[in-house]
């Protein structure tokens, strides 16, 4: 980094800053459950956390840093000013977030923070939107999703004699989120971009609660006649394993924001001529979200530990499970997705096997705001800094 330009050397700094707040309020999905459940110590886990999300992004592609670097702005709208104020924008809203104790999508904010800055930079014509014909090939399989939910579960609540409409809606909008991951993975359905991110925002936590249901349900079947001591030597060890994948993968995903912005920023400035990350970028991104996570956003691991709903040690290894198999498969497409979204959604799917009374509603309901928000938010306020910056250098210029 010797003889870099300030500017960029200042980006730079930022970015790993953005990781290390990334790794503090992102400590609490991967560690929330195994605290819950008493399967390691506060300390154990966050320090083996840390590890995890250090090792991350060198065990998976780089395709997200990719996607933010590459497939949200076009190179117009990627200037020096408009990615260090995106970072900022991040930067300060997770750490307001951390400090009152919500799970906020760091992804969201950079993606929301890049989208305004690029912007106040180039105007709306930056954006890289989806092509009509893949809007409308979305909408149709979404629909052929929703249709086969409703009727699927339609039939099984009618056969239960429980309520049929309720359970139509409920299978329809999981017969949607359903559908189009299955497809991606099957090479069927190509999404990127935008496009994937905003779609994913509710996708995440959708597959992440359906999965972790099904997965409870069958090893509550299988271990039915177990007894409880039993059922925690087998599962606290599982859980602990599960918990420590899902870090890695979350490392993997969130670890390469810094790396798409970093590289984005060379890009910008002429120090690389094409978008090919540096060992050194990777590297220093991921000791900054490690070290961030062994500090910890302990507000936000108390709330999705304790606030959503009371978990046992074989639950816990069926949300880790799950919200780590969306984590990896999300991570190999290339999608910035929350791990906030998928770990909630798999903890609200564990919890409504105990009836939906075992599920704090009001705390889901709080979450959900918040990541519909995030982009629109983290996308005004790096407008607006971006505006103002340009009109202080201007005026002062």
């Amino acid at each position: 980094m010797i003889g870099l330009d300030p500017l960029i050397l200042f980006g730079i700094i930022l970015a790993l800053v953005l990781n290390f707040v990334n790794g503090l309020n992102d400590a609490s999905h991967s560690i929330a459950t195994v605290v819950a459940t008493k399967a390691l110590s506060p300390m154990k886990a966050v320090l083996l956390t840390a590890f995890c999300n250090t090792i991350g992004p060198f065990l998976f592609t780089s395709a997200v840093a990719m996607t933010i670097g590459t497939a949200i702005l076009s190179s117009d709208g990627l200037t020096p000013h408009s990615i260090i104020v995106a970072i900022i924008t991040a930067i300060c809203l997770v750490i307001i977030a951390t400090r009152a104790g919500i799970p906020l999508s760091s992804s969201h904010t950079i993606v929301g923070g890049l989208l305004g800055a690029g912007v106040g930079a180039y105007g709306i014509s930056a954006v890289i939107l989806p092509t009509v014909p893949l809007l409308v090939q979305v909408v149709i399989y979404g629909v052929i999703g929703a249709i086969g939910g409703a009727v699927i579960l339609g039939l099984i609540t009618a056969t239960l004699k429980e309520d049929v409409l309720q359970g139509a809606f409920i299978g329809a909008v999981c017969g949607a989120a359903v559908v189009i991951p299955c497809l991606m993975v099957a090479g069927i359905l190509k999404l990127s971009g935008l496009l994937a991110i905003v779609l994913f925002i509710f996708i995440s936590p959708v597959i992440g609660m359906v999965a972790a249901f099904l997965f409870d349900i069958l090893v509550s079947h299988l271990f039915n006649h177990s007894r409880q001591s039993r059922m925690k030597r087998i599962f606290q060890p599982l859980h602990v394993v599960a918990s420590l994948i899902q870090a890695t993968a979350h490392g993997a995903n969130d670890g390469q924001h810094a790396v798409g912005v970093i590289t984005a920023l060379l890009l910008s400035s002429g120090v690389l001529l094409s978008f090919e990350v540096p060992a050194w970028v990777i590297l220093t991104s991921a000791l900054a979200i490690g070290l961030g996570t062994i500090f910890g956003g302990w507000r936000v691991v108390d709330k999705m530990a304790k606030g959503i709903t009371r978990i046992r040690p074989y639950q816990g290894f069926c949300a880790a499970t799950a919200s780590s198999a969306i984590l990896v498969m999300v991570t190999q497409q290339g999608i910035p997705v929350s791990s906030t979204h998928a770990i909630n959604g798999a903890i609200v799917g564990v919890g409504v096997t105990r009836g939906k009374n075992a599920v704090q509603w009001r705390v889901v309901r709080e979450m959900m705001t918040a990541w519909i928000i995030t982009i629109p938010l983290a996308f005004a306020c790096a407008l607006s800094g971006y505006l103002l910056m340009e009109g202080l250098l201007h005026l002062f210029g």
